[in-house]
């Protein structure tokens, strides 16, 4: 029976699941038909190493109507304000404390839109602080490096489809051996929460986005509130992105024209910045983090364990499942330049990724809570 179920959910999963294993849609370099205003608004803490190359490709796009980039400097205290004041074209502000029921990021993200929208000058400003009305509003992180055609590409697509909100996931670091085996791994699980066919789809309730890369309408800002719309939230990018898809359209890619450059060298990162939101993936609730650790044993672990210990026919459904499983892994591997032969290895790799959200859900029940930043929360 278990055997059954086990390759009737890999059925659904394949077929019926948003072909979420495609590992697309990509967005060719392209230029917009006018060249509306564009404010770019970058959170940065701690991000010293980051930072020039970063805000170094973004004050570089090829972008033929009016463009600002402006820096929310949230209290870092590794100099990364001193870095970026020496960035010619950047306008640098110092962030303000964070208010109670406030994320860290979406505080910055509050403070340099309302800076973006506003005429006036401010305390704590560095650089020249052109007021620009911008109609559109890229969010992006301080360890995201963009090719030139980047933000020209971001306003085509939401022009030419009448988009509200544009998200792309960027191409993550890959080099070291635990990112080769963890980070393919991080993007195919993320297209199986949100298969970006859902998300692109009018009538699919499936939301979702990528915080590297954000480009949203002004107006769609407005219409939900702003970033106080979500203050509290820690998964920022896809709550965002359910808020702005009731009554808007969104759009969900990956990106070949930016990349993170943010490493994580050893198995520990990674298993750090996964326990760092995967309890409140589950809504912080005991009784979905048991129903998802059962659900991912029956689909990941069920397949490997039936092919190599039983026989007849739950073997060949073990078989069948776990090379359907592989094969769906293969298009992420690629777009990674991963060889082939990490693909029958997802069982493992996805029982690390388990382990880490039984971890994240120990740390809250401990009272460690949530740490990103040297900061915490509750």
């Amino acid at each position: 029976m278990l055997a059954g179920l086990m390759l009737a959910a890999w059925a659904w999963l394949l077929f019926l699941h948003g072909k979420f294993w495609q590992s697309g849609p990509e967005l060719s370099p392209m230029l917009p038909s006018n060249a509306p205003s564009v404010a770019v608004v970058v959170p940065a803490r701690d991000e010293a190493e980051t930072i020039a190359a970063s805000i170094g490709t973004l004050l570089a796009q090829d972008y033929p109507g009016l463009l600002r980039v402006i820096l929310v400097d949230d209290g870092s205290t590794d100099g990364t304000a001193d870095i970026a004041g020496r960035l010619h074209g950047l306008t640098t502000i110092a962030g303000s404390p964070r208010p109670a029921g406030w994320a860290g990021k979406l505080w910055a993200l509050s403070q340099g839109i309302a800076f973006a929208l506003s005429p006036r000058e401010r305390a704590g400003v560095r650089g020249l602080a052109t007021h620009l009305q911008p109609e559109f509003i890229l969010l992006t992180d301080a360890d995201i490096t963009h090719d030139p055609r980047h933000v020209a590409t971001l306003v085509a697509h939401a022009d030419r489809h009448g988009l509200d909100m544009v998200s792309e996931m960027v191409v993550l670091n890959c080099e070291s051996l635990a990112e080769r085996a963890l980070i393919p791994a991080f993007v195919y699980f993320f297209q199986m929460l949100y298969p970006f066919a859902r998300v692109n789809d009018p009538l699919s309730a499936v939301a979702g986005a990528a915080g590297g890369a954000i480009l949203i309408r002004r107006r769609a800002l407005d219409r939900i509130g702003g970033i106080a719309a979500i203050q509290g939230a820690l998964i920022d990018d896809c709550a965002l992105a359910a808020k702005v898809k009731t009554g808007g359209r969104i759009w969900l890619g990956h990106s070949g024209l930016a990349r993170s450059i943010r490493r994580y060298p050893h198995f520990a990162d990674i298993w750090r910045m996964i326990a760092r939101s995967a309890y409140v993936q589950l809504r912080l609730s005991p009784v979905r983090l048991l129903v998802s650790t059962l659900g991912l044993a029956l689909i990941f672990l069920m397949p490997p364990w039936l092919a190599l210990s039983t026989t007849g026919g739950p073997q060949i459904a073990g078989a069948l499942a776990w090379a359907g499983m592989a094969a769906s892994f293969l298009p992420t591997l690629a777009r990674y330049r991963q060889p082939f032969w990490w693909a029958p290895l997802l069982p493992a790799i996805a029982l690390f990724y388990m382990a880490a959200t039984i971890g994240s859900a120990i740390n809250h029940h401990r009272g460690r809570g949530v740490v990103w930043k040297n900061r915490a929360y509750d």
